[in-house]
């Protein structure tokens, strides 16, 4: 189904798109979308939607298993509380990205904004993934309690960190891999640093994979390069402050 979004309310056009779902379809082309919010909000249908322009905040929110392919960038607040399904960026994504995930994946190709990851989890046996192809802004992992968060550092200028500061901020779950080294100042207290060995390699290749797969990457080529993973002390990171 086409759907021109253009002169369309955010509302409205989601009114179009949920009510066609409910009439059993299951593959969208929306045009023209320009800051268009919610797109695929709370929708739990396998449905495809892909989207041809820019897509406003909170893409996928509360979804639970449809494909969303964007053509371009997007916004902040992506997969807000999603639960199941894919959401590929092939440009840069905002700020917020993944807030509480529970599960499925999202790609992106470029770059990440600010608090990528924050409160991430893991929940009924789903495990949230998140790769980003290029660098990512400060807070990256706060408060990360499950889920994978990879940051590729692909295109970057060798002046650019990978990461900013304040990365894995309270973080007690899951674990950050970031291609090349992570400087001590860019991380706080109460994580570790160390570079992915051998053993860990092939879990790492099957996370990499589908993304490699989707923007044309060779899976070898990324792979080449060394890889530090983020992991955290202790599932209380912050107990003595509350507790006695």
């Amino acid at each position: 189904m086409r759907i021109d979004a253009t002169g369309l309310h955010y509302r409205e056009l989601n009114q179009q798109i949920r009510t066609a779902v409910e009439a059993g379809e299951t593959a969208f082309e929306l045009d023209n979308v320009c800051g268009h919010r919610y797109i695929g909000c709370g929708l739990d249908a396998p449905v495809d939607i892909r989207i041809h322009g820019i897509p406003g905040n909170d893409l996928a929110s509360f979804m639970s298993g449809p494909r969303v392919w964007c053509s371009q960038n997007a916004q902040d607040a992506i997969a807000n509380t999603m639960s199941d399904g894919l959401v590929v960026v092939p440009g840069h994504a905002g700020d917020v990205l993944g807030y509480s995930m529970r599960g499925g994946s999202v790609y992106v190709r470029g770059n990440g904004g600010y608090r990528i990851g924050i409160h991430m989890k893991s929940f009924e046996g789903r495990e949230p993934v998140i790769i980003i192809g290029g660098r990512v802004r400060d807070y990256c992992g706060e408060y990360l309690a499950g889920g994978k968060i990879v940051v590729l550092g692909l295109d970057l200028p060798e002046t650019e960190p990978i990461v900013g500061r304040y990365t894995a901020t309270g973080m007690h779950g899951g674990a950050m891999y970031i291609r090349g080294e992570v400087a001590e100042d860019r991380i706080r207290k109460g994580v570790s640093l160390a570079q992915v060995g051998d053993d860990e390699r092939p879990s790492l290749r099957e996370l990499l994979n589908p993304y490699c797969d989707v923007f044309g990457l060779s899976v070898d080529e990324v792979l080449s390069a060394p890889f530090t993973r983020i992991t955290a002390h202790t599932t209380r990171p912050y107990g003595q402050l509350y507790a006695y």
